[in-house]
């Protein structure tokens, strides 16, 4: 409509970045086949991982990556090595790793990938292939409205970690949260309210926001059908980022 020209719910602040689907721009990477990537957030935009979604057609695959990497897939069949993945699968894979991930026909992956930071007395971890539906489950505060589950091992040879949150209708996180970490959010079903610094955003399914560490971080669930995220966080390293 023409009334909606020059309007989107899209954002960027200092320390926060809310991108809709509206405003997403579609290129490939270099290697990917037959796929093009939605690049959410990287360091141009003041981050220090990167993230994309993956969209893939036939035969379509990722090219390697010097860094870490974390796969879940969204839609679709996704062949890592020998394993295959649908949605709600996920993968990680370390620094360095060539293994092949490709797809027989259409998918859409959400992609992180960082850096890895070594910690003294411990080894980089291996690849590991999961299933969210498996994968424990935890409730935020022993709220049971609030659906926590682990993507990744609470080890400290992991320097970061990725979760799915399921908020009932009317859920809310108990506090906003200010501390040391940064996010990646990929918004998967639902919708609600997120405050971010001092304004207040309306989300939903599809939407990805960026949080800064030290940003303030509130969400609540809004509608009749359960709100679901992706969230990335780095963990387990010292603030000083040194090894």
């Amino acid at each position: 409509m023409l009334s909606d020209l020059g309007h989107t719910r899209s954002t960027t602040r200092r320390d926060h970045l809310v991108q809709t689907p509206d405003t997403f721009v579609r290129a490939p990477l270099p290697g990917m086949r037959n796929g093009v990537a939605i690049v959410h957030m990287s360091p141009a935009g003041g981050a220090r991982f990167v993230q994309y979604t993956a969209e893939l057609d036939a035969g379509g695959s990722l090219a390697p990556a010097a860094d870490q990497r974390f796969l879940y897939v969204l839609e679709g069949q996704v062949q890592v090595e020998r394993d295959v993945l649908t949605a709600g699968d996920f993968a990680y894979l370390p620094a360095q790793s060539h293994a092949n991930v490709h797809s027989a026909g259409a998918s859409r992956i959400a992609v992180i990938e960082k850096p890895y930071q070594p910690l003294a007395g411990h080894d980089a971890p291996g690849t590991l292939i999961g299933r969210e539906a498996a994968a424990s489950r935890t409730f935020l505060n022993d709220d049971e409205w609030l659906d926590v589950r682990a993507l990744l091992p609470d080890h400290p040879s992991f320097d970061f970690r990725v979760n799915t949150m399921t908020y009932q209708p009317g859920a809310s996180l108990p506090m906003v949260e200010m501390h040391v970490m940064e996010h990646g959010l990929l918004m998967l079903e639902g919708g609600g309210i997120y405050r971010l610094g001092d304004s207040w955003y309306p989300v939903k399914a599809g939407d990805f926001i960026w949080m800064a560490a030290y940003c303030p971080q509130w969400f609540g669930a809004i509608g009749k059908v359960p709100a679901k995220y992706l969230i990335y966080k780095d963990w387990d390293r010292h603030p000083r980022r040194d090894t």
